[in-house]
Protein backbone atom coordinates (compact mmCIF):
# COMPACT_ATOMS: atom_id res chain seq x y z
CA UNK A 1 0.00 0.00 0.00
CA UNK A 2 1.35 3.41 -0.95
CA UNK A 3 2.30 5.76 1.88
CA UNK A 4 0.03 8.80 1.96
CA UNK A 5 0.59 12.31 3.30
CA UNK A 6 -1.96 15.13 3.40
CA UNK A 7 -0.87 18.69 4.14
CA UNK A 8 -2.85 21.95 4.16
CA UNK A 9 -2.00 25.61 4.59
CA UNK A 10 -4.35 28.11 6.15
CA UNK A 11 -6.59 29.65 3.50
CA UNK A 12 -5.55 33.20 2.68
CA UNK A 13 -8.07 35.93 3.51
CA UNK A 14 -9.19 37.75 0.37
CA UNK A 15 -9.03 41.26 1.77
CA UNK A 16 -6.02 42.12 -0.39
CA UNK A 17 -2.87 40.96 -2.15
CA UNK A 18 -0.78 38.59 0.02
CA UNK A 19 2.54 39.97 1.28
CA UNK A 20 5.79 38.02 1.55
CA UNK A 21 4.90 36.90 5.10
CA UNK A 22 1.75 35.19 3.77
CA UNK A 23 3.77 33.76 0.90
CA UNK A 24 6.26 32.19 3.34
CA UNK A 25 3.61 29.69 4.47
CA UNK A 26 2.84 28.32 1.02
CA UNK A 27 6.57 27.99 0.18
CA UNK A 28 7.23 26.18 3.49
CA UNK A 29 4.31 23.81 2.86
CA UNK A 30 5.54 23.24 -0.68
CA UNK A 31 9.02 22.21 0.49
CA UNK A 32 7.46 19.73 2.94
CA UNK A 33 5.11 18.34 0.26
CA UNK A 34 7.86 18.02 -2.35
CA UNK A 35 10.17 16.28 0.12
CA UNK A 36 7.44 13.79 1.03
CA UNK A 37 6.99 13.01 -2.68
CA UNK A 38 10.74 12.54 -2.96
CA UNK A 39 10.48 10.03 -0.10
CA UNK A 40 7.93 8.07 -2.10
CA UNK A 41 4.71 9.32 -0.49
CA UNK A 42 1.56 10.00 -2.43
CA UNK A 43 0.87 13.58 -1.35
CA UNK A 44 -2.31 15.65 -1.20
CA UNK A 45 -1.53 19.35 -0.73
CA UNK A 46 -4.44 21.77 -0.28
CA UNK A 47 -4.43 25.57 -0.09
CA UNK A 48 -6.81 28.34 -1.12
CA UNK A 49 -8.79 31.39 -0.07
CA UNK A 50 -11.19 32.42 2.69
CA UNK A 51 -13.77 34.71 1.08
CA UNK A 52 -16.65 35.64 3.39
CA UNK A 53 -17.21 38.17 6.16
CA UNK A 54 -18.09 41.72 7.05
CA UNK A 55 -14.64 43.05 6.16
CA UNK A 56 -15.03 41.81 2.54
CA UNK A 57 -18.53 43.27 2.33
CA UNK A 58 -17.19 46.69 3.41
CA UNK A 59 -14.14 46.57 1.13
CA UNK A 60 -16.26 45.61 -1.87
CA UNK A 61 -18.61 48.51 -1.13
CA UNK A 62 -15.66 50.94 -0.94
CA UNK A 63 -14.37 49.58 -4.25
CA UNK A 64 -17.82 49.94 -5.86
CA UNK A 65 -18.06 46.25 -6.81
CA UNK A 66 -20.05 43.26 -5.56
CA UNK A 67 -18.41 41.11 -2.86
CA UNK A 68 -18.18 38.25 -5.37
CA UNK A 69 -16.36 40.42 -7.92
CA UNK A 70 -14.06 41.65 -5.17
CA UNK A 71 -13.08 38.15 -3.99
CA UNK A 72 -12.76 36.82 -7.54
CA UNK A 73 -10.15 39.47 -8.22
CA UNK A 74 -8.19 38.96 -4.98
CA UNK A 75 -8.38 35.13 -5.12
CA UNK A 76 -6.95 35.39 -8.64
CA UNK A 77 -4.00 37.46 -7.44
CA UNK A 78 -3.33 35.06 -4.55
CA UNK A 79 -3.35 32.05 -6.89
CA UNK A 80 -1.02 33.89 -9.29
CA UNK A 81 1.52 34.45 -6.52
CA UNK A 82 1.28 30.84 -5.33
CA UNK A 83 1.94 29.77 -8.95
CA UNK A 84 4.74 32.29 -9.41
CA UNK A 85 6.48 30.76 -6.37
CA UNK A 86 6.39 27.36 -8.10
CA UNK A 87 4.25 25.68 -5.45
CA UNK A 88 2.98 22.20 -6.21
CA UNK A 89 -0.45 22.27 -4.51
CA UNK A 90 -3.00 19.67 -5.64
CA UNK A 91 -6.09 21.71 -4.88
CA UNK A 92 -6.73 25.45 -4.61
CA UNK A 93 -10.00 25.91 -2.72
CA UNK A 94 -12.34 28.90 -2.45
CA UNK A 95 -14.97 29.19 0.25
CA UNK A 96 -17.44 30.82 -2.17
CA UNK A 97 -17.52 27.48 -3.99
CA UNK A 98 -21.16 26.27 -4.15
CA UNK A 99 -20.29 22.75 -3.02
CA UNK A 100 -18.44 24.08 0.04
CA UNK A 101 -21.40 26.32 0.92
CA UNK A 102 -23.86 23.41 0.73
CA UNK A 103 -21.73 21.17 2.94
CA UNK A 104 -21.21 23.97 5.50
CA UNK A 105 -25.01 24.38 5.69
CA UNK A 106 -25.37 20.64 6.33
CA UNK A 107 -22.61 20.75 8.98
CA UNK A 108 -24.33 23.66 10.76
CA UNK A 109 -27.65 21.77 10.76
CA UNK A 110 -26.02 18.56 11.99
CA UNK A 111 -24.40 20.38 14.93
CA UNK A 112 -27.70 22.15 15.67
CA UNK A 113 -29.67 18.89 15.63
CA UNK A 114 -27.09 17.35 17.94
CA UNK A 115 -27.54 20.18 20.45
CA UNK A 116 -24.02 21.54 20.00
CA UNK A 117 -25.37 24.75 18.42
CA UNK A 118 -28.06 26.87 20.13
CA UNK A 119 -29.62 30.32 19.64
CA UNK A 120 -28.82 33.19 21.98
CA UNK A 121 -27.81 36.83 22.03
CA UNK A 122 -24.31 38.12 21.60
CA UNK A 123 -23.05 41.16 23.45
CA UNK A 124 -19.43 42.02 23.27
CA UNK A 125 -16.58 44.21 22.14
CA UNK A 126 -16.15 43.64 18.43
CA UNK A 127 -13.12 44.26 16.21
CA UNK A 128 -14.27 44.54 12.58
CA UNK A 129 -10.87 44.03 10.86
CA UNK A 130 -10.22 40.83 12.86
CA UNK A 131 -13.88 39.77 12.88
CA UNK A 132 -13.47 38.86 16.54
CA UNK A 133 -15.42 39.50 19.71
CA UNK A 134 -13.40 40.18 22.87
CA UNK A 135 -14.08 40.48 26.58
CA UNK A 136 -12.95 43.57 28.49
CA UNK A 137 -10.13 41.60 30.16
CA UNK A 138 -8.73 40.43 26.82
CA UNK A 139 -8.26 43.97 25.46
CA UNK A 140 -4.83 45.58 25.59
CA UNK A 141 -5.04 49.29 26.49
CA UNK A 142 -8.71 49.12 25.47
CA UNK A 143 -7.77 47.94 21.98
CA UNK A 144 -8.02 44.66 20.05
CA UNK A 145 -5.26 42.32 21.33
CA UNK A 146 -4.61 40.98 17.81
CA UNK A 147 -4.33 44.11 15.65
CA UNK A 148 -4.25 46.98 18.15
CA UNK A 149 -7.19 48.80 16.61
CA UNK A 150 -10.31 50.10 18.30
CA UNK A 151 -13.29 47.88 19.19
CA UNK A 152 -16.99 48.71 19.33
CA UNK A 153 -19.78 47.41 21.54
CA UNK A 154 -22.00 45.14 19.51
CA UNK A 155 -24.98 43.00 20.36
CA UNK A 156 -27.08 40.83 18.09
CA UNK A 157 -29.04 37.61 17.99
CA UNK A 158 -26.67 34.76 17.21
CA UNK A 159 -26.18 31.03 17.23
CA UNK A 160 -23.52 29.64 19.55
CA UNK A 161 -21.41 26.50 19.50
CA UNK A 162 -21.03 24.78 22.89
CA UNK A 163 -17.24 24.76 23.18
CA UNK A 164 -17.70 24.26 26.92
CA UNK A 165 -19.03 20.73 26.20
CA UNK A 166 -15.63 19.67 24.94
CA UNK A 167 -13.28 21.37 27.39
CA UNK A 168 -12.23 18.33 29.45
CA UNK A 169 -11.88 16.14 26.38
CA UNK A 170 -9.66 18.77 24.72
CA UNK A 171 -7.34 19.14 27.72
CA UNK A 172 -6.99 15.35 27.96
CA UNK A 173 -6.35 14.98 24.22
CA UNK A 174 -3.64 17.68 24.09
CA UNK A 175 -1.92 16.30 27.18
CA UNK A 176 -1.97 12.75 25.80
CA UNK A 177 -0.86 13.76 22.27
CA UNK A 178 2.18 16.02 22.75
CA UNK A 179 2.87 15.96 18.98
CA UNK A 180 -0.57 17.46 18.17
CA UNK A 181 0.47 21.12 18.67
CA UNK A 182 3.94 22.19 17.55
CA UNK A 183 6.20 23.92 18.48
CA UNK A 184 5.95 22.89 22.15
CA UNK A 185 5.70 26.49 23.40
CA UNK A 186 2.44 26.98 21.48
CA UNK A 187 0.97 23.87 23.09
CA UNK A 188 1.66 25.18 26.61
CA UNK A 189 0.27 28.59 25.69
CA UNK A 190 -3.02 27.10 24.40
CA UNK A 191 -3.49 24.86 27.44
CA UNK A 192 -2.55 27.33 30.15
CA UNK A 193 -3.78 30.63 28.71
CA UNK A 194 -6.87 29.63 26.79
CA UNK A 195 -8.29 26.18 27.54
CA UNK A 196 -7.75 25.54 31.26
CA UNK A 197 -9.08 28.97 32.39
CA UNK A 198 -12.41 27.88 30.83
CA UNK A 199 -13.80 27.84 27.28
CA UNK A 200 -16.56 30.29 26.41
CA UNK A 201 -19.21 29.17 23.92
CA UNK A 202 -18.44 30.44 20.45
CA UNK A 203 -20.55 32.75 18.29
CA UNK A 204 -21.06 30.90 14.96
CA UNK A 205 -23.59 33.09 13.14
CA UNK A 206 -24.16 36.79 12.44
CA UNK A 207 -27.10 38.91 11.32
CA UNK A 208 -25.40 42.31 10.93
CA UNK A 209 -24.05 41.58 7.44
CA UNK A 210 -25.07 39.44 4.48
CA UNK A 211 -21.83 38.27 2.85
CA UNK A 212 -21.67 34.74 4.16
CA UNK A 213 -23.31 31.33 3.89
CA UNK A 214 -27.00 31.56 4.95
CA UNK A 215 -28.21 29.28 7.75
CA UNK A 216 -30.80 27.13 5.92
CA UNK A 217 -33.38 27.04 8.71
CA UNK A 218 -32.95 30.70 9.76
CA UNK A 219 -31.85 32.65 6.65
CA UNK A 220 -31.39 36.05 8.30
CA UNK A 221 -28.29 34.47 9.89
CA UNK A 222 -25.08 33.78 7.98
CA UNK A 223 -22.53 31.23 9.16
CA UNK A 224 -19.75 33.07 10.94
CA UNK A 225 -16.15 33.01 9.77
CA UNK A 226 -14.49 30.19 11.74
CA UNK A 227 -17.11 27.53 11.10
CA UNK A 228 -17.08 28.42 7.40
CA UNK A 229 -13.29 28.79 7.04
CA UNK A 230 -12.00 25.88 9.13
CA UNK A 231 -14.33 23.34 7.56
CA UNK A 232 -12.64 23.94 4.16
CA UNK A 233 -10.13 21.27 5.19
CA UNK A 234 -12.82 18.58 5.08
CA UNK A 235 -15.46 19.92 2.64
CA UNK A 236 -13.02 19.93 -0.27
CA UNK A 237 -11.63 16.51 0.63
CA UNK A 238 -15.09 15.05 0.23
CA UNK A 239 -16.69 15.17 3.68
CA UNK A 240 -20.50 15.13 3.68
CA UNK A 241 -22.70 14.61 6.77
CA UNK A 242 -24.96 12.47 4.57
CA UNK A 243 -22.13 10.19 3.51
CA UNK A 244 -18.51 11.10 2.75
CA UNK A 245 -16.63 10.23 -0.43
CA UNK A 246 -13.94 7.54 -0.71
CA UNK A 247 -11.47 10.37 -1.26
CA UNK A 248 -12.26 11.71 2.21
CA UNK A 249 -11.82 8.30 3.81
CA UNK A 250 -8.51 8.00 2.02
CA UNK A 251 -7.01 11.34 3.11
CA UNK A 252 -8.58 12.29 6.45
CA UNK A 253 -7.26 12.74 9.11
CA UNK A 254 -4.83 15.15 7.53
CA UNK A 255 -1.16 14.72 8.54
CA UNK A 256 -0.37 18.40 8.93
CA UNK A 257 -2.16 21.75 9.15
CA UNK A 258 0.55 24.35 8.55
CA UNK A 259 -0.64 27.75 9.80
CA UNK A 260 0.61 31.06 11.18
CA UNK A 261 1.12 31.21 14.94
CA UNK A 262 -1.53 33.97 15.19
CA UNK A 263 -4.35 31.55 14.27
CA UNK A 264 -3.23 28.53 16.27
CA UNK A 265 -5.98 29.17 18.83
CA UNK A 266 -8.70 28.61 16.25
CA UNK A 267 -7.05 25.46 14.89
CA UNK A 268 -6.35 23.82 18.24
CA UNK A 269 -9.47 24.84 20.20
CA UNK A 270 -12.40 25.52 17.87
CA UNK A 271 -11.43 23.07 15.14
CA UNK A 272 -10.99 19.93 17.33
CA UNK A 273 -14.35 20.61 18.99
CA UNK A 274 -16.07 21.07 15.60
CA UNK A 275 -14.58 17.79 14.40
CA UNK A 276 -15.68 15.92 17.51
CA UNK A 277 -19.16 17.35 17.09
CA UNK A 278 -19.17 15.68 13.64
CA UNK A 279 -17.68 12.45 15.08
CA UNK A 280 -14.49 12.89 13.06
CA UNK A 281 -10.84 12.28 13.92
CA UNK A 282 -8.52 15.22 14.57
CA UNK A 283 -5.65 16.12 12.24
CA UNK A 284 -2.41 14.48 13.32
CA UNK A 285 -0.53 17.74 13.79
CA UNK A 286 -1.00 21.51 13.79
CA UNK A 287 2.21 23.47 13.31
CA UNK A 288 2.06 27.20 14.11
CA UNK A 289 4.97 28.64 12.15
CA UNK A 290 6.66 31.92 13.13
CA UNK A 291 6.24 35.21 11.31
CA UNK A 292 8.46 36.92 8.80
CA UNK A 293 9.14 40.43 10.07
CA UNK A 294 10.19 43.42 8.00
CA UNK A 295 13.22 45.00 9.68
CA UNK A 296 12.09 43.25 12.90
CA UNK A 297 8.59 44.75 12.69
CA UNK A 298 5.30 43.03 11.86
CA UNK A 299 4.22 43.80 8.29
CA UNK A 300 1.04 45.78 7.86
CA UNK A 301 -0.48 48.08 5.26
CA UNK A 302 -0.96 50.82 7.85
CA UNK A 303 2.78 50.81 8.62
CA UNK A 304 3.60 50.83 4.91
CA UNK A 305 6.28 48.17 5.42
CA UNK A 306 4.92 45.47 3.16
CA UNK A 307 7.03 43.54 0.64
CA UNK A 308 5.41 41.45 -2.10
CA UNK A 309 6.75 38.21 -3.55
CA UNK A 310 6.52 39.30 -7.19
CA UNK A 311 8.70 42.39 -6.53
CA UNK A 312 11.35 40.21 -4.87
CA UNK A 313 11.23 37.65 -7.69
CA UNK A 314 12.08 40.42 -10.17
CA UNK A 315 15.36 40.93 -8.33
CA UNK A 316 16.29 37.54 -6.87
CA UNK A 317 14.43 35.03 -9.04
CA UNK A 318 11.94 32.47 -7.72
CA UNK A 319 14.55 30.19 -6.16
CA UNK A 320 16.41 33.14 -4.65
CA UNK A 321 13.24 34.12 -2.80
CA UNK A 322 12.39 30.51 -1.90
CA UNK A 323 15.90 30.03 -0.53
CA UNK A 324 15.68 33.08 1.72
CA UNK A 325 12.25 32.15 3.08
CA UNK A 326 13.14 28.53 3.77
CA UNK A 327 16.65 29.11 5.05
CA UNK A 328 16.29 32.24 7.14
CA UNK A 329 13.20 31.63 9.25
CA UNK A 330 14.00 29.51 12.28
CA UNK A 331 11.74 26.67 13.46
CA UNK A 332 10.28 28.47 16.46
CA UNK A 333 11.32 32.12 16.16
CA UNK A 334 10.30 34.95 13.90
CA UNK A 335 12.48 35.60 10.87
CA UNK A 336 13.52 38.95 9.50
CA UNK A 337 13.69 40.30 5.95
CA UNK A 338 15.30 43.37 4.42
CA UNK A 339 16.71 43.88 0.93
CA UNK A 340 20.23 44.13 2.36
CA UNK A 341 19.89 40.78 4.17
CA UNK A 342 18.44 39.13 1.07
CA UNK A 343 21.19 40.41 -1.21
CA UNK A 344 23.89 39.33 1.22
CA UNK A 345 22.41 35.84 1.61
CA UNK A 346 21.85 35.46 -2.14
CA UNK A 347 25.42 36.44 -2.99
CA UNK A 348 27.17 34.52 -0.22
CA UNK A 349 25.22 31.24 -0.41
CA UNK A 350 23.66 30.94 -3.84
CA UNK A 351 26.15 32.76 -6.06
CA UNK A 352 29.44 32.11 -4.20
CA UNK A 353 28.89 28.67 -2.68
CA UNK A 354 26.41 26.75 -4.82
CA UNK A 355 26.58 28.51 -8.19
CA UNK A 356 30.35 28.78 -8.11
CA UNK A 357 30.78 25.11 -7.17
CA UNK A 358 28.69 23.84 -10.07
CA UNK A 359 30.21 26.25 -12.55
CA UNK A 360 33.85 25.60 -11.77
CA UNK A 361 33.45 21.82 -11.50
CA UNK A 362 31.78 21.57 -14.92
CA UNK A 363 34.28 24.04 -16.40
CA UNK A 364 37.21 21.89 -15.18
CA UNK A 365 35.60 18.74 -16.61
CA UNK A 366 35.27 20.53 -19.94
CA UNK A 367 38.76 21.98 -19.85
CA UNK A 368 40.65 18.84 -18.82
CA UNK A 369 38.57 15.99 -20.31
CA UNK A 370 36.20 17.56 -22.88
CA UNK A 371 33.35 17.09 -20.41
CA UNK A 372 33.76 13.30 -20.07
CA UNK A 373 33.44 12.30 -16.40
CA UNK A 374 35.23 9.03 -15.64
CA UNK A 375 35.52 7.22 -12.34
CA UNK A 376 39.05 5.78 -12.38
CA UNK A 377 38.82 5.02 -8.63
CA UNK A 378 42.21 6.41 -7.71
CA UNK A 379 41.24 7.24 -4.14
CA UNK A 380 43.12 9.15 -1.48
CA UNK A 381 42.30 9.74 2.16
CA UNK A 382 40.91 13.22 1.47
CA UNK A 383 38.03 11.58 -0.45
CA UNK A 384 36.70 9.68 2.56
CA UNK A 385 35.05 12.54 4.39
CA UNK A 386 33.46 13.92 1.20
CA UNK A 387 32.05 10.50 0.28
CA UNK A 388 30.72 9.77 3.77
CA UNK A 389 29.18 13.25 4.06
CA UNK A 390 27.50 12.89 0.65
CA UNK A 391 26.15 9.38 1.16
CA UNK A 392 24.67 10.21 4.58
CA UNK A 393 23.12 13.51 3.42
CA UNK A 394 19.68 12.14 2.51
CA UNK A 395 19.20 10.51 5.91
CA UNK A 396 20.34 13.60 7.78
CA UNK A 397 18.07 15.87 5.73
CA UNK A 398 15.13 13.45 6.18
CA UNK A 399 15.60 13.55 9.94
CA UNK A 400 15.38 17.35 10.01
CA UNK A 401 12.37 17.39 7.66
CA UNK A 402 10.60 14.86 9.88
CA UNK A 403 10.81 17.42 12.72
CA UNK A 404 9.73 20.23 10.32
CA UNK A 405 13.13 21.88 10.81
CA UNK A 406 13.11 22.88 7.14
CA UNK A 407 15.74 25.63 7.46
CA UNK A 408 18.16 23.21 9.14
CA UNK A 409 17.53 20.62 6.41
CA UNK A 410 18.39 23.15 3.71
CA UNK A 411 21.46 24.24 5.69
CA UNK A 412 22.75 20.62 5.59
CA UNK A 413 22.51 20.65 1.78
CA UNK A 414 24.41 23.96 1.65
CA UNK A 415 27.02 22.56 4.06
CA UNK A 416 27.57 19.77 1.55
CA UNK A 417 28.20 22.37 -1.17
CA UNK A 418 30.71 24.11 1.14
CA UNK A 419 32.43 20.76 1.76
CA UNK A 420 32.76 20.31 -2.03
CA UNK A 421 34.38 23.74 -2.37
CA UNK A 422 36.81 22.84 0.41
CA UNK A 423 37.53 19.53 -1.36
CA UNK A 424 38.47 21.48 -4.50
CA UNK A 425 40.88 23.61 -2.45
CA UNK A 426 42.34 20.49 -0.77
CA UNK A 427 42.81 18.45 -3.97
CA UNK A 428 43.83 21.39 -6.23
CA UNK A 429 42.70 19.93 -9.59
CA UNK A 430 44.62 22.67 -11.47
CA UNK A 431 47.89 21.36 -9.97
CA UNK A 432 47.00 17.73 -10.77
CA UNK A 433 46.31 18.76 -14.37
CA UNK A 434 49.93 19.86 -14.81
CA UNK A 435 51.24 16.36 -14.06
CA UNK A 436 50.51 13.69 -16.69
CA UNK A 437 51.06 10.90 -14.13
CA UNK A 438 48.20 12.36 -12.00
CA UNK A 439 45.66 12.19 -14.83
CA UNK A 440 43.65 9.31 -13.34
CA UNK A 441 43.67 10.92 -9.90
CA UNK A 442 42.30 14.12 -11.47
CA UNK A 443 39.54 12.10 -13.15
CA UNK A 444 38.55 10.60 -9.79
CA UNK A 445 38.52 14.02 -8.11
CA UNK A 446 36.22 15.46 -10.78
CA UNK A 447 34.02 12.36 -10.71
CA UNK A 448 33.66 12.68 -6.93
CA UNK A 449 32.69 16.32 -7.30
CA UNK A 450 30.11 15.68 -10.02
CA UNK A 451 28.57 12.82 -7.99
CA UNK A 452 28.44 15.01 -4.86
CA UNK A 453 26.81 17.78 -6.91
CA UNK A 454 24.26 15.26 -8.23
CA UNK A 455 23.38 14.29 -4.65
CA UNK A 456 23.02 17.98 -3.70
CA UNK A 457 20.78 18.61 -6.73
CA UNK A 458 18.53 15.62 -5.95
CA UNK A 459 17.91 16.95 -2.43
CA UNK A 460 17.40 20.49 -3.69
CA UNK A 461 14.34 19.27 -5.62
CA UNK A 462 12.26 19.94 -2.50
CA UNK A 463 13.61 23.43 -1.82
CA UNK A 464 14.83 24.99 -5.07
CA UNK A 465 13.13 22.92 -7.78
CA UNK A 466 14.16 25.06 -10.76
CA UNK A 467 17.81 25.20 -9.68
CA UNK A 468 17.84 21.46 -9.05
CA UNK A 469 16.54 20.79 -12.55
CA UNK A 470 19.16 23.09 -14.10
CA UNK A 471 22.02 21.39 -12.24
CA UNK A 472 20.86 17.86 -13.11
CA UNK A 473 20.57 18.92 -16.74
CA UNK A 474 24.03 20.50 -16.79
CA UNK A 475 25.67 17.34 -15.44
CA UNK A 476 23.43 15.01 -17.48
CA UNK A 477 22.32 13.02 -14.43
CA UNK A 478 19.71 10.36 -15.09
CA UNK A 479 18.93 8.97 -11.62
CA UNK A 480 17.27 11.66 -9.49
CA UNK A 481 15.63 9.49 -6.83
CA UNK A 482 16.25 9.95 -3.12
CA UNK A 483 17.38 6.30 -2.89
CA UNK A 484 20.11 6.96 -5.45
CA UNK A 485 21.79 9.43 -3.09
CA UNK A 486 22.38 6.93 -0.30
CA UNK A 487 25.22 5.17 -2.09
CA UNK A 488 28.11 7.16 -3.53
CA UNK A 489 28.99 6.32 -7.13
CA UNK A 490 25.63 6.14 -8.90
CA UNK A 491 26.54 8.78 -11.50
CA UNK A 492 27.42 6.85 -14.64
CA UNK A 493 31.15 6.83 -15.38
CA UNK A 494 31.74 8.00 -18.94
CA UNK A 495 28.84 10.48 -18.90
CA UNK A 496 29.41 13.81 -20.62
CA UNK A 497 28.50 17.08 -18.91
CA UNK A 498 26.84 19.94 -20.80
CA UNK A 499 28.03 23.53 -21.07
CA UNK A 500 28.12 25.27 -17.68
CA UNK A 501 25.52 28.01 -17.21
CA UNK A 502 25.49 30.64 -14.48
CA UNK A 503 22.90 29.59 -11.88
CA UNK A 504 22.97 32.76 -9.78
CA UNK A 505 24.48 36.00 -11.05
CA UNK A 506 25.79 38.19 -8.24
CA UNK A 507 23.59 41.15 -7.31
CA UNK A 508 25.12 44.52 -6.55
CA UNK A 509 23.41 46.34 -3.70
CA UNK A 510 21.70 49.37 -5.17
Amino acid sequence: MEKKYAITTAIAYTSGKPHIGNTYEIVLADAIARFKRLQGYEVYFQTGTDEHGEKIELKAKDAGVTPQEFVDDVAGSIKNIWDLMNTSYDKFVRTTDKHHEEIVQKIFKKMYDKGDIYKGEYKGLYCTPCESFWTESQLIDGKCPDCGRGVKIASEEAYFFKLSNYQDRLVKYIEEHPEFIQPEARKNEMLNNFIKPGLQDLCVSRTSFKWGIPVTFDPKHVVYVWLDALTNYITFMGYDPDGSSDNFKEWWPCDLHLIGKDIIRFHTIYWPCFLWSLDLDLPKQVFGHPWLLMSNDKMSKSKGNIIYADDLVNTYGVDGVRYYLLHEIPFGNDGNITNELMTERYNSDLANVLGNLVNRTISMSKKYFDGVVTNTKVYEEVDDSLISLASSLADRVSEKMEELHVGDALELVMDMAKACNKYIDDTAPWALAKDESKKERLQTVLYNLIEAIRIIAVLLQAFLPETSEKILKQINATDNSLESTKEFGVYKSGSVVNEPEVLFARIENK
